[in-house]
């Protein structure tokens, strides 16, 4: 498997003096081809010395039990780990941030006005997006209906269907 050198460097800065050390992280998951969850959660195992110049990735062993033999040399799998966790997190959906040469924006709408915002994100997590700066609590983001929404225009909103996510909303010209 392969690792960006952005993540494994995100992870080596939280914890300096383990560069180097065996690597102790464990509870990875592995979803089989088929999309079912391995029943054995995995660790990490040899990781390569160098990084790959064409890949821009580090090479890393991940060892996972096989009591069932259903893993195979040369399967297709998807491992998660999780690298980081961050409470009380300021998430929106993926499609509700607009990217345009490496700045990112979310409309917001604050009574009846739309005004757009650049945001700072970080990592995405499944079909959202964490929003690391830019954004309060209670700001109310359009999800849906973007290419029809100008800076500064009246719009009429609508609460969004989520899965359990707070302040979306879609926006209609008015």
């Amino acid at each position: 498997m392969g690792v960006t050198e952005a993540d494994y460097l995100r992870v080596i800065k939280r914890d300096p003096s383990r560069a180097g050390a065996e690597p102790r992280a464990g509870g990875i998951q592995l979803t089989l081809a088929d999309g079912t969850v391995h029943t054995q959660t995995g660790r990490v195992g040899p990781i390569e010395r160098a990084v790959n110049a064409s890949t821009g990735t580090l090479g890393i062993q991940l060892l996972f039990p096989n009591p069932e033999g259903v893993l195979r040399p040369g399967q297709y799998g998807r491992a998660r780990i999780l690298l980081d966790t961050k409470a009380n997190a300021l998430l929106v959906p993926q499609r509700a941030v607009q990217e345009l040469q490496n700045l990112y924006s979310v409309a917001v709408v604050s009574g009846d006005k739309v005004a757009f915002r650049n945001v700072k994100v970080g990592p995405r997590v499944d079909t959202l997006w964490v929003i690391e700066e830019g954004l309060e609590p209670s700001d109310q983001v359009v999800a849906e209906g973007l290419q029809a929404i100008r800076d500064g225009m009246t719009v009429r909103t609508k609460p969004v269907a989520t899965s359990g996510q707070k302040g979306e909303s879609a926006a209609e010209p008015k």
